[in-house]
């Protein structure tokens, strides 16, 4: 088995890459000349590094050059232009498929991560599950489940699509604003309690590697999350604890959200750089909830997401506090 990885610098693709390092599994990362290597950095003389990038259809027939199994992690999570959530997530799947497809038969898997927004708006009443219709609210959403038809409809490789909860963990950004404000005293308290399925991004990694081989997971799909549903309050709340400070509750109903993301997302267009807040990202909080039904992985491969939350709140607060990001 050689492995070929693509997002390898990014939040979820780094640790994929120590869990296949940790199982000593031959590895060769894709990696633009660009790519912020930091979090990588240790494994790079142990892997090889192969430049390309998901949009250079060429790199990625060169990348392909020895591998059996490919897992497809780069992705766009925040952009400016609605556009490019369908230019790297879509595209650059179907350039992933297409590369694949030239190996005439030699890649034995793809792992594709998708994400838990294609489902759409689920409760803790009725989790989405696999067999259910994907109903995206957002684009960002939309251009995953664009990427899942590409390998579908197209990938001539025995595939895997993976679908995790909102991931957080060391070297997240997105979640790490929600710690700087417990730290600042404030108790975010969303309006309403949209119940959220949360993955741990260790817990992410071990779900790809294991569907690297299993034979038992060929063609199906799968929703990737800790059993434990909670709220954003419910977090913010164990951040505290962990923290051990002092907070005061901050009302964010939707009528101060809307405006908030609209500001966002004009300034992102001025200034040209993402933000996790936007009129897409606002669709997303107004959903009643964001819940999967994990059980279907640990039923056909035997592994469940065993970090809890408050496993989780206290190694990522940790590596916070480590790195001085917080």
């Amino acid at each position: 088995m050689k492995v070929l990885l693509t997002g390898a610098s990014g939040f979820v693709g780094s640790h994929i890459l120590e869990s296949l390092r940790a199982r000593g599994l031959p590895t060769a990362v894709l990696l633009r000349p660009t790519s912020d290597r930091r979090f990588i950095q240790p494994h790079l003389s142990a892997v090889e590094v192969r430049t390309g990038a998901v949009g250079d259809p060429a790199s990625l027939q060169q990348a392909m050059d020895g591998i059996t199994h490919v897992i497809h992690c780069a992705g766009a999570t925040k952009v400016c232009r609605n556009a490019e959530f369908y230019e790297v997530n879509q595209g650059g799947t179907r350039n992933v498929v297409a590369a694949i497809n030239a190996q005439a038969g030699r890649i034995e898997r793809l792992v594709h991560i998708s994400s838990l927004a294609v489902a759409g708006p689920a409760t803790r009443e009725r989790p989405a599950r696999e067999a259910d219709p994907t109903r995206p609210i957002s684009e960002y959403g939309k251009s995953k489940l664009a990427a899942e038809v590409e390998v579908k409809n197209a990938c001539r490789a025995p595939f895997v699509i993976l679908r995790p909860a909102a991931v957080y963990g060391p070297r997240d950004t997105d979640f790490l604003h929600m710690f700087r404000a417990v730290r600042r005293h404030i108790l975010p308290t969303p309006s309403g309690a949209q119940a959220l399925s949360l993955a741990f991004v260790r817990d992410v990694a071990e779900a790809v590697v294991t569907c690297l081989a299993h034979p038992g997971v060929v063609g199906k799909t799968y929703f990737v999350s800790a059993e434990e549903i909670v709220t954003a309050r419910l977090m913010a709340a164990e951040i505290a604890a962990r923290m051990q400070v002092w907070t005061l509750p901050l009302p964010l109903p939707a009528a101060v959200l809307w405006p908030v993301c609209l500001a966002q997302d004009a300034c992102s267009r001025l200034t040209r750089k993402p933000s996790i807040l936007n009129l897409q990202k606002y669709a997303e909080l107004r959903a009643p909830g964001w819940v999967c039904d994990a059980r279907l992985l640990e039923q056909d491969t035997g592994y469940r997401c065993p970090t809890t939350l408050g496993q989780g709140v206290a190694e990522t607060l940790a590596w916070y506090q480590q790195q001085r990001w917080l």
